[in-house]
């Protein structure tokens, strides 16, 4: 690791380290518990909340389709948790884009996702950080969840530049992420996973 990455002085998105944050993620299990650091229980709450706030989305929508939406991208998927309890019940396809290949494996292989596969649910499977990541154009639903903190402020505005020249007429970037807690309204840095809760 970068030398830099350890000095509490730079400011916190400087400090985040790529590499490290990949081998905290291998050593985590390909288990709903091992993505949500052991609050496996949050995982209906958190899928019934994003359910909601699309439907919501939707219904403030002017070109809002009714029906389901033809394709979305799950980004920094993990396991596949939000494809496979929300995602796929309001895509046709589902495309998932997680840079390590033992967690894609999981949406590409595991019995978990089989049905899916089956109905042709489950579209391309990317094995790439959301970093060097070019988007396809025509989604109508990019979502990034608890994925963008591991992506410096630079890193982070040009993935979005490219979302945003991809997403279909009338779709959405949605970013769900945890805000930070600090008492000044600073961005935080965590040195276990080597990523950075902001502040917006």
């Amino acid at each position: 690791m970068d030398d830099d990455t350890s000095d509490p002085t730079l400011p916190p998105d400087s400090r985040i380290n790529p590499t490290a944050a990949l081998t905290y993620w291998s050593s985590i299990p390909p288990t709903i518990n091992g993505m949500l650091g052991g609050y496996p229980q949050i995982s209906t709450v958190d899928l019934r909340g994003s359910s909601l706030f699309l439907s919501k989305l939707r219904r403030l929508s002017p070109k809002s389709s009714p029906t389901t939406l033809h394709r979305g991208v799950d980004c920094g998927a993990g396991i596949g948790r939000v494809t496979l309890g929300f995602l796929s019940k309001v895509c046709e396809v589902v495309d998932v884009v997680e840079p390590l290949d033992k967690f894609a494996m999981e949406v590409r292989e595991g019995e978990t996702f089989e049905g899916l596969r089956r109905e042709g649910k489950i579209g391309q499977v990317f094995v790439q950080s959301l970093e060097n990541w070019e988007p396809r154009e025509g989604y109508q639903l990019m979502w990034n969840q608890w994925c963008l903190g591991y992506l410096t402020d630079e890193m982070l505005v040009a993935y979005l530049q490219r979302c945003k020249g991809v997403i279909a007429e009338g779709g959405w970037i949605v970013v769900k992420e945890n805000m930070s807690t600090h008492p000044e309204g600073e961005d935080i840095f965590d040195e276990a996973d080597s990523s950075v809760t902001r502040q917006v």
